[in-house]
């Protein structure tokens, strides 16, 4: 009988046991429950503001002069003087000497021709009173008409063609006498050096070549999409000039100049379908002000920003805000998004330019959203953060009740 009872108590404590662990298993109290919602997505935005914006064209090109001279000779000679200036990369004041070729012969000629005019002056002053005398005696003879031959007008002709001949020849005798000299045409520099002192030069021998330092140019390509956002110069232009800064590296550094927008070259270029406009800057070495931080070389590769027309009130939003087929996302007031259409009027490197589609004060999305939708609550930095609520199951009544006892 005892034998009986020991075997019992094992399963009697383990029974016990099980049912002392459900109990504080009931009576433990649940921890606390968050809610599974997600916040709302946190997105980057953009006040879109409408400003006035003047459209720019980039462009680059080379610097040429835009007078460029070969200086030749016009009469043969040898030369016996050159301008210290005269070397590649000299400047010349507009009527400097540049060389001088041997005048000698051309001096004798010059005055061998003076003679000869004199000569015919004396010779129509003598047939002119040969003249007078026949007519007067002709005259006083009361003999009629008086004959052409009578009062010698076919002599007097002969000598007044003769003055006239011989001043052609005193013309052309000065003009080769001033030849002589090969003056500079305009403000300008020296190329290609082509002679020197002692050397003899004939008729048409290249002396070098004068580029002109009062303007250069700078050849810019055009396409049609430029064109649209430039007020391009056309014949009988009156009005301002497009505003041009042109910016290169010199020493390695950064320098800027300013020119403007003058004219196109009028055809499209066949090949590349683009027209040429041409830039002007004015004394592009210095040689008159210091306009320029450094001088603007001739030859040097430039980089162009040409001041466009201005739109009004439009929107300027970063590249990568919009969307495709031209949209954009905004938040409303209730940080909800909404979709936008717009109407961009330009497309640059990093923005794009709208001018219908948004309203002032309008908080552009710059976040990219994989899974956008509208109406789809948002919110924005400064936004309060919504916590995640706690919720506790409530105790049962009898423990309630028991709690009250």
């Amino acid at each position: 009988m005892a034998f009986k009872k020991r075997a019992l108590l094992p399963p009697l404590i383990l029974i016990v046991a099980i049912l002392l662990l459900i109990l504080m298993t009931a009576l433990r109290p649940k921890p606390p429950q968050r809610s599974t919602e997600r916040p709302p997505v946190l997105v980057e935005v953009v006040e879109a503001q409408p400003e006035n914006i003047r459209f720019q064209v980039n462009g680059q090109g080379n610097v040429k002069p835009k007078h460029m001279t070969n200086l030749v000779t016009q009469v043969s000679g040898q030369v016996i003087e050159v301008s210290d200036n005269f070397v590649n990369g000299g400047f010349f004041k507009k009527g400097d000497v540049i060389i001088r070729i041997d005048p000698d012969d051309y001096r004798v000629a010059l005055q061998s021709a003076k003679a000869s005019l004199a000569q015919a002056k004396a010779a129509l002053a003598e047939e002119s009173a040969r003249a007078q005398v026949a007519k007067d005696e002709w005259e006083s003879l009361q003999m009629g008409e008086i004959p052409a031959l009578g009062i010698r007008e076919p002599q007097v002709a002969s000598a007044v063609a003769a003055v006239q001949s011989a001043e052609a020849a005193v013309a052309k005798a000065q003009r080769d006498f001033d030849r002589t000299v090969i003056r500079a045409p305009y403000d300008g520099i020296l190329q290609n050096k082509n002679v020197d002192i002692g050397q003899f030069l004939s008729v048409n021998t290249q002396v070098g070549a004068l580029f002109g330092s009062e303007v250069a140019e700078i050849r810019v390509p055009l396409s049609d999409r430029d064109l649209a956002y430039i007020d391009l110069p056309e014949a009988n232009h009156d009005g301002a000039y497009p505003h041009v800064a042109l910016t290169s590296d010199v020493a390695g550094e950064k320098y800027t100049w300013h020119g403007k927008l003058v004219r196109s070259e009028g055809v499209l270029d066949q090949s590349s379908r683009v027209i040429y406009g041409v830039v002007e800057v004015e004394d592009p070495y210095n040689q008159k002000t210091d306009r320029h931080p450094v001088p603007l070389r001739f030859g040097r590769f430039v980089e162009l920003v040409i001041d466009g027309i201005e739109a009004q009130q439009v929107f300027r939003v970063p590249r990568y805000a919009l969307s495709i087929n031209n949209t954009l996302w905004v938040v409303d007031e209730e940080r909800r998004l909404e979709q936008r259409e717009v109407n961009i009027v330009r497309s640059e490197a990093q923005h794009v330019v709208i001018n219908d589609g948004l309203e002032s004060g309008d908080l552009v999305v710059l976040t990219q959203l994989s899974n956008a939708l509208p109406s789809m609550k948002v919110r924005i930095p400064g936004d309060p953060i919504i916590e995640q609520q706690e919720t506790k199951e409530q105790p049962a009544e009898g423990v309630a009740g028991n709690d009250n006892e």
